[in-house]
């Protein structure tokens, strides 16, 4: 390692430093200078430059050369309010003998910085030149720095040296260890330190239940919880800030409710950290009226406060008052703006997202960070928006924003969605790191747009960099093998998820490859998986089912999937349409009526189909029949002349898409050219250039008719339209569909 230039002060380097009287200082670590009122200076300063001017009056008394002197220098430097990390480094390389508190200062200073790794490189340095030992201090700073690096062989190095030096019952040490191998994803070796400790204070308990809790355990944490109330253990605020995590996360409302009147009845202070846990734990649960008596209570209130009651709002649909709580804030950073466009998002609100993202731009109270962008892009992708999608990408390079794994796994799936694959490559390929998230990404991309062989690649490229692959990773591989009826390919993959992968297939892989199976026509195999399952099949099972009985015209086998289905999922209208998309189309008019009859009887609405085409940054939508749009008179003649050029070259229409009884074969054909994505592509015919791409996202399965429209006019026009579905993307170029008409 480098030593600095010692020379700290405004001294000539010529000079040399006064050479201490060995008769009025003292050189061993006691404590002889405590009082000196050079030192109690220290305390004073809240600067660095006022610590500089102390260490040269030290250098100029002699006083620096005591240990205990030097090391109440090396505190400040390295731990106050006010820290400088490379100062302190610097002070330490000029004592010639630093005594070990000297050296665990700054092992901890590291070890809490953004740069934990030089803790560990000063903790060598240490077992080198320093005649003492590592202690019992020493060690859960090391074990700190193991954490934030989640270094796990460097950690139990660690663990192994604590037991060599019989450190290995100190509570503060196996208090450490616990959280160094939760923080690197063991729990288990965690939970046996935790169970072997021969004493265990309430920081051992709060370290466990944080555990489980953050490692996506809740119920083994209220499960200890409980156990620490039958050993007389006391909890305390940080205690009930995990187990109201765990209540969250496990979405236990009456638990929660409880754990809320254990507090008071227990007279556990109330911390502002704690008050937040409580607002969290009622949002989460879906009782934002708790919530809000609970806010209206606290005397304290800070960004986090308000931001749990935006969310809560959000969530439950409440958006006027989500945006009451946003327009009431005192202080409106960056943090909130996320907080509401985060929730928009989630909640499938993408319109109101980017309006927000709008206005965030225009007020310049605040700069959008990476959580910002990231919550935006997901926005662009569900709308299509790539031109602001791509607007955020040249954002992220001049504002010099590090394409972290986040982000890019972002880009990706926006630019995927958005219809534009070779970008989605281009940022793919641009940044080193990779993360199974950045490579699932890439693969999805890749199935949704049908190229289910260069997913296949793309998965092997990922097992040579050695990354491996979870469940999200084999949801997108198998998409990708039934969207390009690869069922040789599906199947191997399935079988080797656990074998191989170590991967449990999840009710998504079983509803994926009834999927495969049933769009190759192998109904009766994909039963027989559904038969074997071994837990209960889901409704995306039954979903998947029901679709392949729609592309095959199984009318039996489809009322047995859509019966299992509803009675999952009553409220579930998709089941009833596909069913009577079935019905139609095998001619059976009454059973459509009846579906019809009883979907208005429970309630139940189709949902209407919507298209939307981004045009100059702005996303245009349709709906069937749409006629409120600015430029409907034009569309609609645009519309015409479309029909009059395909009745030219013999389109017939596919009046089997129709899911009602319509008799008269004119009001057929006008039905289906209502339809939202043919408004969509006659809207794009006039209002972009010829050499641009018409992207068009619809948020239903494309019907057979539009399919077949959409071919004929990129043929006709000689225009490349992309048309987004619910499931897939389909490329038209010159009367061909990049689906190959297996969709």
């Amino acid at each position: 390692m480098a030593i600095p230039d010692p020379c700290l002060v405004s001294l000539p380097r010529s000079h040399s430093l006064p050479t201490p009287n060995p008769n009025s200082i003292t050189l061993n670590n006691d404590r002889y200078f405590a009082n000196h009122p050079t030192l109690s200076l220290i305390d004073q300063c809240s600067e660095t430059k006022q610590l500089k001017q102390i260490h040269a009056q030290m250098l100029r008394t002699g006083l620096f050369f005591d240990p205990f002197s030097a090391s109440r220098l090396i505190t400040a430097a390295a731990l106050s309010p006010f820290p400088s990390l490379d100062y302190a480094q610097q002070v330490f390389d000029q004592i010639p003998h630093p005594n070990l508190y000297t050296w665990n200062t700054l092992i901890r200073a590291y070890a809490s910085s953004s740069n934990p790794h030089q803790s560990l490189l000063i903790f060598l340095r240490m077992l080198h030149q320093s005649p003492d030992f590592p202690d019992k201090f020493t060690f859960p700073f090391l074990i700190k720095a193991a954490s934030e690096l989640e270094e796990l062989f460097t950690g139990k190095a660690f663990h192994g040296m604590v037991i060599k030096v019989l450190l290995g019952s100190d509570v503060f040490i196996l208090n450490s260890l616990i959280h160094f191998y939760a923080k690197c994803g063991e729990l288990g070796l965690g939970y046996r330190v935790f169970v072997n400790m021969p004493r265990r204070d309430v920081v051992s308990w709060n370290s466990m239940i944080t555990a489980f809790v953050q490692g996506g355990c809740p119920e083994e944490a209220l499960e200890l919880f409980r156990e620490m109330e039958t050993q007389n253990v006391k909890p305390n605020g940080i205690t009930m800030v995990g187990v109201l995590s765990a209540c969250a996360k496990k979405s236990d409302f009456e638990f929660g409710r409880w754990v809320h009147s254990y507090i008071e009845r227990n007279r556990i202070g109330e911390s502002l950290t704690l008050s937040n846990a409580m607002l969290d734990m009622y949002t989460k649960c879906g009782s934002v009226e708790d919530a809000k008596r609970l806010f209206d209570k606290m005397p304290e209130k800070d960004i986090v406060s308000w931001t749990t009651m935006l969310v809560g709002y959000a969530k439950i649909g409440e958006y006027d008052a989500a945006q009451g709580i946003f327009d009431a804030m005192p202080n409106q950073d960056i943090a909130a703006w996320n907080a509401l466009i985060s929730a928009y998002e989630q909640c499938g609100k993408p319109k109101e997202a980017l309006k927000l993202f709008h206005e965030l731009q225009l007020s310049k109270t605040a700069k959008p960070d990476e959580v910002t962008l990231v919550s935006t892009l997901s926005a662009c992708a569900q709308l299509g928006a790539m031109d602001l999608g791509g607007w955020i990408h040249v954002y992220i390079k001049k504002q010099g924003m590090k394409l972290n794994c986040h982000l890019t796994t972002s880009l990706i799936d926006m630019y995927c969605k958005c219809g534009d694959l070779q970008k989605a490559l281009v940022v793919f390929h641009s940044v080193e790191r990779k993360d199974v998230f950045v490579w699932s990404a890439m693969i999805a991309g890749l199935a949704m747009h049908g190229h289910g062989k260069d997913a296949i690649d793309l998965f092997s490229k990922m097992q040579e960099d050695k990354v491996k692959p979870n469940a999200v990773t084999f949801t997108n591989i198998l998409c990708a093998c039934s969207h390009a009826g690869l069922v040789e390919e599906g199947r191997t993959f399935f079988n080797q998820m656990e074998l191989v992968y170590g991967v449990l297939p999840g009710v998504k892989h079983y509803a994926c490859m009834v999927d495969i199976l049933g769009r190759a026509g192998l109904l009766e195999e994909a039963v027989e998986l559904i038969e074997k399952m071994p837990m209960a099949p889901a409704a995306s099972v039954w979903g998947a089912l029901l679709g392949a009985c729609t592309i095959h015209e199984n009318v039996v086998l489809a009322e047995q999937a859509c019966s299992q289905l509803i009675e999952l999922e009553p409220g579930n209208h998709g089941a009833y349409v596909l069913l009577s998309n079935i019905y139609a189309k095998a001619g059976k008019w009454d059973r459509v009526s009846g579906l019809r009859k009883l979907m208005r009887d429970v309630g139940l609405k189709k949902e209407p189909g919507c298209s939307s085409i981004e045009v100059d940054g702005i996303v245009h939508e349709f709906l069937v029949g749409d006629n409120s749009h600015p430029s409907s008179k034009k569309i609609y003649a645009k519309l015409d002349e479309i029909v009059a050029r395909l009745e030219t070259i013999g389109y017939v229409p596919n009046k089997s898409h129709l899911l009602q009884l319509v008799e008269e074969d004119d009001v057929k054909e006008q039905a289906l050219f209502l339809h939202s994505e043919k408004l969509a592509i006659a809207f794009g015919l006039i209002s972009t250039g010829q050499s641009q791409p018409i992207r068009i996202v619809k948020n239903l399965r494309v019907c057979g008719d539009c399919h077949s429209v959409a071919k004929l006019v990129s043929k006709l026009y000689d225009r490349e339209i992309l048309l987004r579905d619910r499931y897939r993307f389909h490329h038209f170029r010159e009367g061909h569909c990049s689906c190959m008409d297996y969709w």
